[in-house]
């Protein structure tokens, strides 16, 4: 109970502490409330004040005036400068940017220079390559002409030989066949000679049978019939005499022909392994250049291909190089224009700031015109009026 007593009492003198902390802020409040009404009261009835406080605030409002125009020149003149900087500055910095530009247009120019020394010496490379491919084909197409002419060299060779051999053939049945002609010419040539003996001798007899008629007939049939027999026998042996001549010759012949026929096919089969070496050197010296002129054109594709693939990258970087130029380009554009911009900007800010502030101080110009015309328009009185601080002085020292 006591703490709680103490507690009230605390609260009480806390609570007049403060009601008497809000007088005396009232009253300091309403003291300076009525010395400002004080003072204005007397600054309107006292005409030496008044005159004092017109004067001082028109010296007031000329120096703060006069401060307006300096801060107005100063400003414009700091705008001026500043534009002035910020031109000489965009002026630097422009002339340093063609400058820029300028060695990067040479060195670009250079560089497109050597691109194109390059690409002039690739492109009379590649001609080269063409000229040299031309040539190639044309040597490939040489060579396939020679290898057919040598096929059909071997092929016609090879029909020669046919023909040799054919030929060979037919004239040992020639052979064959005249002798046989031969003899059967011979024959022929003697059956009609014994004919022509045996009709002679018929005819002799018959003149003789004339003459002797019927007593030789007789002994002609028995003569006649041992002619006949002789001559068969003759013929016979003459027939058995050629038989052994012909096959005699025949025998000579083959061996004659035999001979000659393995001196042939000896000095053809020579002829035929010299032929076929030639034939197989010339084989392979063509498809060696064959394989060569293969070998080359494949190179030589390779050397294009490489060269076609250079000169892509070469395009590729090119337009690169143009496309990031042009980005730089348009990206220094863009930020020159953003900076001529927001320069423009800051300028008609301020422009329109210090309008605003002209007009602001035009207007309390205004004002304090309307307030100096209207305290000088009121009535002065006749006697001079005291200070409210001086008439309380004045009571106080009285009492």
């Amino acid at each position: 109970m006591e703490e709680k007593v103490e507690t009230s009492v605390e609260r009480q003198v806390k609570m007049r502490e403060q009601a008497k902390v809000l007088r005396e802020r009232r009253e300091r409040e309403r003291q300076q409330l009525v010395s400002e009404k004080m003072e204005q009261l007397f600054s309107e009835q006292c005409e030496e004040l008044r005159t004092t406080l017109t004067r001082r605030r028109e010296q007031q409002v000329c120096e703060e005036r006069a401060a307006q125009v300096r801060s107005r020149q100063e400003r414009l003149q700091r705008e001026q400068q500043e534009e002035r900087i910020f031109e000489e500055l965009w002026e630097a910095d422009r002339h340093a940017k063609e400058q820029q530009e300028a060695q990067k247009a040479q060195r670009q120019q250079q560089r497109n220079k050597q691109q194109l020394d390059v690409l002039r010496r690739q492109m009379d490379a590649s001609e080269q390559q063409r000229q040299r491919h031309r040539e190639l084909r044309q040597e490939e197409a040489e060579l396939v002409r020679q290898q057919q002419q040598m096929e059909r060299l071997q092929q016609q060779r090879l029909q020669q030989q046919v023909l040799v051999q054919q030929k060979v053939r037919r004239r040992h049945l020639d052979q064959g066949f005249r002798l046989k002609m031969k003899r059967l010419a011979r024959e022929q040539q003697e059956e009609l000679q014994l004919d022509m003996k045996i009709l002679q001798k018929l005819l002799e007899q018959e003149m003789d049978q004339r003459q002797e008629a019927t007593q030789k007939k007789v002994e002609l049939r028995e003569e006649w019939r041992r002619y006949r027999q002789y001559l068969s026998e003759e013929l016979r042996r003459r027939e058995e005499e050629e038989q052994e001549a012909e096959q005699l010759l025949e025998e000579k012949l083959k061996e004659v022909w035999r001979k000659q026929e393995e001196q042939s096919q000896q000095q053809r089969e020579a002829r035929d392994r010299l032929m076929k070496e030639v034939m197989e050197t010339c084989r392979l010296q063509i498809q060696h250049k064959l394989d060569l002129n293969l070998q080359k054109q494949v190179e030589l594709s390779a050397e294009r291909d490489e060269l076609s693939r250079v000169l892509e990258e070469m395009k590729l970087t090119e337009e690169e190089e143009k496309r990031r130029q042009k980005q730089t380009h348009e990206a220094y554009m863009e930020d020159l224009g953003a900076q001529m911009k927001h320069q423009q900007q800051v300028r008609s800010e301020q422009r329109v700031q210090a309008e605003r502030e002209h007009q602001q101080g035009l207007i309390q110009q205004e004002v304090y015109n309307q307030r100096r015309d209207q305290i000088l328009s009121r009535p002065l009185s006749r006697t001079t009026t005291t200070h409210p601080f001086r008439r309380a002085q004045g009571c106080r020292s009285a009492s």
